[in-house]
């Protein structure tokens, strides 16, 4: 059986044994809560819908804690006016455990309580939907992400000279070894030089 129910101006869909967190509530841990406005109480694909309420149909619950819930962050910005605020808010809440669902017809279904929170962090987990994961296993998962696979010995491989790779492409492509290129270019031998020709003496006209 499961019915909807409304609370701090808003509805929630809820099951015996269901946990779920509401807008703050008086009372201490511990304490008994019961809802009266139940919109509507369903069982299989029997539904009742209220009008806007159903009648005698109630929903009780035991509150485990009051806290604050999540931080909201409010930034404030003005543009060219150096002016910026940030500003956070942590609105208080309420964390009930649904032990009861009581349909129209005054039939009463309970909570078995096979669920056993022990801890504050599973309590927070279920809470908000989440996966609880307990510490122990955390830290084996923490350990395993530890143990790595050694590594291998990194073996030093000589790079082969440029002369020997191009040997070893001309030899792979079925052609004649090609010539064993040196290091440093040979600088060409300077032409000798060719002697200066010396002009003849001129002759003297008055001397003819």
């Amino acid at each position: 059986m499961y019915a909807v129910i409304k609370t701090g101006g808003k509805q929630y869909r809820v099951s015996p044994g269901d946990l779920m967190v509401v807008e703050k509530l008086a009372g201490e841990p511990g304490s008994n809560v019961a809802f009266g406005d139940v919109l509507m109480v369903g069982e299989g694909e029997a539904v009742t819908l209220g009008a806007p309420t159903v009648e005698g149909a109630s929903v009780s619950a035991t509150l485990i804690e009051t806290r604050k819930g999540e931080k909201v962050k409010i930034f404030k910005k003005i543009r060219r006016q150096g002016y910026r605020r940030t500003r956070g808010h942590r609105q208080h809440e309420t964390v009930l455990r649904v032990v009861g669902v009581t349909g129209a017809d005054g039939k009463e279904v309970k909570w078995d309580g096979k669920v056993d929170l022990t801890t504050k962090g599973e309590l927070d987990a279920r809470a908000r939907g989440l996966v609880f994961v307990s510490p122990a296993a955390q830290a084996e998962a923490a350990a395993a992400a530890k143990v790595q696979t050694p590594k291998k010995a990194a073996v030093a491989v000589a790079k082969p000279s440029k002369a020997k790779a191009a040997h070893a492409s001309h030899v792979e492509a079925g052609l004649e070894a090609a010539p064993a290129v040196a290091e440093a270019k040979a600088v060409p031998a300077k032409k000798a030089a060719s002697p200066k020709k010396v002009a003849a003496p001129k002759k003297d006209k008055g001397a003819e």
